[in-house]
C-alpha cells in the first residue's frame, strides 16, 4: 500500500507539493518520493504513476475535487466551517464561478481514473484500494495535534517572516513527533533541521512539501483507522472533505 499527499495549487501557473509514503523499517511509514516543483496535471499523474505503479494506493488531495454548484459554496465547506470556525480552521467558499469553468481537481481526478483510481468518500480500514479523497490540513491539525488555533505559517498581510518561520518550525516538530504515533511516520528525510534564512520561493516550496506530507499522513490515518478515525463532511455528489479524528477508544 502507498499513500500520496498532494497540496494541489488551484492553477498550474503555480507549483504543487506532492509526497508518497511507503512502508519503512520498524513499522514506520517513510517518504520515498517527493517534489514541490510540478505544475501541470500530467506531470503530477506521471509522478504518481512512477512512484506507485499499479500497487494499491490512496491519494489524499488538498483541493476541491467535486464542485457541482455554480455560485455560493458547497455544503461540505459550509458544514466544516461551522464545526471549525472557532479554531480558525474553516474552509474558503468553493464554486465554479470562483474556480473557473474548468475545476482543476475534477480534471485531475478524471486523469487519475485512467490509472484505476476511484473517487470515494468512505475509506475502508486496511483495504487494498486505488482511491482518491479530498482532505484539508487545517482542521486535521486541530484534531490530531489538539491545537487551539491553526498554525499561521502561510503568507498573509500583517505576518512577518520571523513569525511565519516560528509557526513553520512548530509544524516541522509536530510532523517529527508522528514517529511515535500509531500509525507512525518517520519523515526525517524531508524535514529540515533549521529554517534560518529561508524566504521567498524556497519558503513557499517547503510549505507545500510539508502540507503534502501531512496530506499523505492523513490518507494513511484514514486507511489505518477506517470510519472510527475520521469525520465525513458532504458526499460524493455534492463534494466532500474527510477530516481525521482520534478514535475515542485510543489514547495516543
Amino acid at each position: 500500500m502507498r499513500f500520496v499527499g498532494l497540496d494541489l495549487a488551484w492553477s498550474s501557473r503555480n507549483p504543487s507539493g506532492i509526497v508518497v509514503l511507503a512502508p519503512g523499517e520498524a513499522g514506520a511509514w517513510i517518504p520515498t518520493h517527493w517534489s514541490a516543483g510540478l505544475r501541470e496535471d500530467q506531470e503530477l499523474v506521471d509522478f504518481i504513476r512512477e512512484a506507485v505503479g499499479m500497487e494499491p494506493a490512496l491519494v489524499a488531495i488538498d483541493a476541491p475535487l467535486v464542485v457541482p454548484n455554480e455560485t455560493g459554496t458547497r455544503p461540505c465547506d459550509r458544514e466544516l466551517s461551522q464545526a471549525y470556525r472557532k479554531k480558525e480552521a474553516g474552509a474558503l467558499p468553493v464554486s465554479r464561478a470562483r474556480l473557473g469553468p474548468k475545476v482543476r481537481g475534477e480534471a485531475l481526478v478524471a486523469k487519475l481514473s485512467e490509472l484505476g483510481f476511484e473517487l470515494r468518500a468512505h475509506v475502508e480500514k486496511g483495504a487494498a484500494v486505488r482511491q482518491v479523497v479530498e482532505v484539508f490540513p487545517h482542521p486535521a491539525m486541530v484534531e490530531l495535534f489538539g491545537l487551539e488555533r491553526t498554525l499561521k505559517y502561510k503568507a498573509r498581510k500583517g505576518r512577518t517572516l520571523e513569525f511565519r518561520l516560528r509557526e513553520l518550525s512548530r509544524y516541522v516538530e509536530l510532523l517529527r513527533s508522528l514517529k511515535g504515533w500509531e500509525p507512525a511516520l518517520a519523515a526525517g528525510a524531508l524535514l529540515p533541521e533549521a529554517l534560518h534564512g529561508l524566504k521567498g520561493k524556497a519558503l513557499k516550496a517547503l510549505e507545500d512539501l510539508l502540507d503534502a506530507c501531512f496530506c499523505a499522513y492523513i490518507g494513511l490515518w484514514l486507511w489505518h483507522w477506517g470510519p472510527a478515525g475520521y469525520r465525513l463532511f458532504g458526499g460524493e455528489k455534492e463534494g466532500f472533505i474527510l477530516v481525521p479524528v482520534r478514535p475515542k477508544s485510543k489514547d495516543l
